[in-house]
């Protein structure tokens, strides 16, 4: 049985269409792309492991970004030559700002405004799915997070295309056994994406965990 996170505004819309306005204002201000969740170190650790697939055809494959945020993700998925890139956020003020950033960096990557915890069937499928933090954000939702997160994982497994399709998650809120736990009937754990620890009280643990699923 998992335990519940106290409910926070980082569950909410509301909070993101705020930071987000803000950073769109920083943008066409300063050029300034805004906060990358969880440090670029964490990002870049996922990058670095899809680049790394030799199975993966660059030119080929359909990635999906779910909370895409300011789209920063999918630029350095373009930056190493992945050809069909998607992004999705439920702040339009999001997609807004990965829209701009894409443009003004030339790069040809699609956005477009989802709640995930909706069935999103005209998306299609993927051959690989991101979350970075999203899955988290839905589990800080004031209200029926566990319903919520159940609704996600639903919305994700019917985006993954097939069976050897990738969902890759990186969570600052659960441990790797609780996410195995918590997505065991739909997805299998496939790989760990390693991820910097430290040693507290005699116990090794990381800020974050980093872990790649595929459909059961």
């Amino acid at each position: 049985m998992e335990n519940e996170l106290n409910g926070s505004e980082l569950g909410t819309k509301e909070y993101w269409e705020s930071s987000y306005t803000r950073e769109i204002g920083n943008y066409k201000s300063h050029g300034d792309v805004g906060e990358i969740w969880f440090d670029e170190d964490s990002q870049q650790r996922v990058i670095d492991w899809l680049v790394k697939q030799q199975e993966i055809d660059k030119q080929a494959a359909r990635v999906l970004d779910l909370g895409c945020g300011n789209g920063m993700f999918l630029v350095g998925l373009a930056n190493e030559g992945y050809a069909h890139l998607t992004g999705v956020d439920y702040s339009p003020k999001a997609v807004e700002l990965a829209q701009n950033i894409a443009r003004d960096n030339s790069l040809d990557i699609s956005y477009r405004v989802a709640d995930l915890t909706q069935p999103q069937d005209d998306l299609g499928g993927f051959d690989v799915v991101h979350d970075k933090g999203t899955y988290d954000a839905v589990s800080l939702c004031p209200e029926n997070p566990k319903e919520k997160r159940s609704l996600y994982l639903a919305t994700v497994e019917k985006l993954l295309r097939t069976s050897d399709s990738l969902f890759v998650i990186t969570s600052c809120n659960w441990t790797e056994d609780e996410l195995v736990l918590s997505f065991g009937e739909m997805f299998v754990k496939h790989h760990t994406i390693p991820t910097p620890t430290f040693k507290f009280g005699g116990k090794v643990g990381s800020v974050v965990t980093s872990v790649v699923f595929k459909k059961r």
